[in-house]
């Protein structure tokens, strides 16, 4: 899942300490790649706290997936059509969509030296796959064999957990063939599995990554050793520091970036960072604050940034442990016709979101326009009848939480003017601080009330903004989701053999959704960004990736 910061679920930008932004971004480091100093200031790039440290198989949000995806690349990139490319992989092949072999290009290393081979990818992937580990992107372990004795659950199905204690440590489907070669058994045929394998928790780690214990350690995630082109140039403390320094890695097999060193400067306020930005202390940022869209491209001209995203605006509810309003569907279904979305878009977004009106993105096949039907069309008449039908004013204040990292306050508080004239309901927006704090609340169960959300694709498929969002054992469905057709039309996307039937089950798995609509899809996202005078060539990718290896200083 790559829940993020504006819209991986979008989390947000933040707030320098105040030395910090005077300075546009600390210390320079002295030794950029593999050698030589520098004097000159990093290029600083706009992003909110990560939620975890540094670890792949822990990174499930965009700010710290940024950062990683300077440090490390995977077995597949994407093209501009986005379709999977081979970048560390040279084949990945299957006679039958179960069993995979996997055959490696030989010469990438870790930044310690150490080769990236087929043992490495191993090690990693069974890491973030045994759930004692509690790593967020342990689902996407969950079609290897093996997954499900390493993750036992409770019989109920009901958690907290007491399940039966797990009968593996390591995913019985992963075997190395030889340094450059392994080979994946799936549980079921998925034709779709090559797609996946660019997404952040199939990165591969080092052997220094683990202790002796063989657990990943303390001071890996402080400062974790990748093989992509840029490296650490000094560990970050989660909390406590406010930005994260890389340097150029010049032993990268594919060339060396344009650039010797970047700082990621983590903020509170996107506000404050596009002020930071306009003043030349701040170089990229890839969302803008909503109150600037309007006029930043008179402002920046060639240097802002508009283009489609892949990223997808909800309102979500935990529809299990939340307050009544959040259980009820017909409440949920009510809030939604209330919604405004066009005005919200037009006013509030200058025009640079689009309503939305299905659980998939536009961007990618197996979209359906208005595929969400009279749910997600402006009604307040029949919005105001449903929501009293249904007992909507005896459920309590509507409470709408958002983080205030990720310039969010305007639309939801617009959603909440909306809630309030057209339902007759007391609504309170929730500001927190860090989108990191909500999803931890999510996680633990503790959010009640309906809450702002977003998710930007991992991967180019329908399936990415279904089953890692909505499955019922995926460690990105934060409400609660659990529907057996809709599991069963997932699987059925999965096992097709054609694109054409595949994305057929899909739709039928987004039907239900839009039936229940355990989050409501608001807007769908266009990436607005920008950058200073001091850089040229910036570009960010359909997955709001900054494409920092061919950034130059201007």
């Amino acid at each position: 899942m790559r829940v993020t910061k504006g819209a991986k679920f979008i989390a947000g930008s933040a707030l320098l300490m105040l030395a910090v932004a005077a300075c546009g971004g600390g210390e320079s480091p002295s030794t950029p790649g593999g050698g030589g100093t520098t004097t000159a200031q990093p290029v600083r790039v706009e992003i909110a706290e990560p939620q975890h440290e540094l670890v792949p198989g822990n990174t499930a949000e965009t700010s710290g997936a940024e950062v990683l995806n300077a440090l490390f690349i995977g077995l597949v990139n994407y093209d501009a059509d986005k379709k999977p490319v081979n970048q560390i992989a040279e084949t990945i092949t299957s006679d039958d969509q179960v069993n995979w072999t996997i055959k490696l290009k030989d010469g990438y290393k870790f930044h310690d030296g150490t080769p990236v081979d087929a043992q490495s990818f191993v090690d990693s992937w069974n890491y973030t796959a045994n759930g004692a580990n509690a790593y967020e992107g342990n689902y996407f372990m969950g079609s290897i064999v093996g997954y499900d004795e390493m993750n036992p659950v409770d019989p109920d199905g009901e958690g907290p957990q007491e399940a039966p204690a797990a009968t593996a440590t390591s995913l019985s489907g992963l075997k190395v063939v030889d340094n450059l070669t392994f080979t994946v058994a799936l549980k079921n045929p998925f034709s779709g599995f090559p797609t996946m394998l660019g997404y952040t928790a199939f990165y591969p780690m080092p052997k220094a990554a683990f202790g002796p214990d063989g657990k990943v350690t303390e001071a890996y995630g402080k400062s974790p050793v990748g093989n992509g082109p840029f490296k650490m140039a000094k560990p970050w403390e989660r909390g406590k520091d406010q930005s994260i320094s890389v340097v150029r890695y010049d032993e990268f097999k594919e060339g060396q970036a344009k650039l010797d060193a970047v700082d990621f400067m983590i903020y509170t306020d996107l506000a404050t960072a596009y002020r930071d930005l306009q003043a030349g202390n701040l170089d990229i940022m890839d969302q803008l604050p909503a109150e600037a869209i309007g006029s930043a491209k008179a402002e920046f001209g060639d240097r802002y940034i508009e283009q489609p995203s892949s990223g997808v605006g909800y309102i979500g509810f935990p529809i299990k442990t939340g307050a009544d309003y959040a259980k009820s569907a017909d409440i949920r279904k009510a809030i939604s016709m209330a919604i405004d979305r066009k005005t919200i878009t037009e006013t509030v977004f200058s025009g640079t979101r689009v309503p939305a009106d299905d659980f998939i993105s536009p961007v990618v096949s197996g979209y359906r326009q208005g595929a969400c039907g009279e749910a997600c069309t402006y009604d307040p008449v029949k919005a105001k009848e449903l929501f009293d039908s249904a007992g909507g004013a005896k459920m309590g204040a509507i409470e709408l939480g958002y983080n205030a990292d990720g310039g969010h306050k305007e639309w939801i508080e617009a959603v909440a003017n909306n809630l309030r004239t057209n339902l007759g309901a007391e609504v309170t927006p929730k500001p927190v601080e860090k989108f990191a704090t909500i999803l931890d609340d999510l996680g633990a169960k503790k959010w009640k009330g309906a809450f702002r959300m977003a998710w930007i694709m991992d991967y180019p498929s329908p399936e990415n903004y279904l089953k890692p969002i909505f499955a019922a054992k995926a460690s990105s469905n934060y409400s609660g989701f659990d529907d057996k057709a809709f599991e069963e039309h997932i699987k059925a996307g999965d096992s097709a053999k054609t694109l054409e039937e595949g994305i057929a089950a899909y739709q039928a798995a987004d039907d239900i959704l839009l039936k229940e609509l355990p989050y409501i899809p608001v807007y769908f996202y266009q990436t607005n960004g920008a950058f200073s005078q001091n850089v040229k060539n910036v570009k960010i990718d359909p997955f709001e990736r900054i494409e920092l290896f061919n950034v130059e200083r201007a």
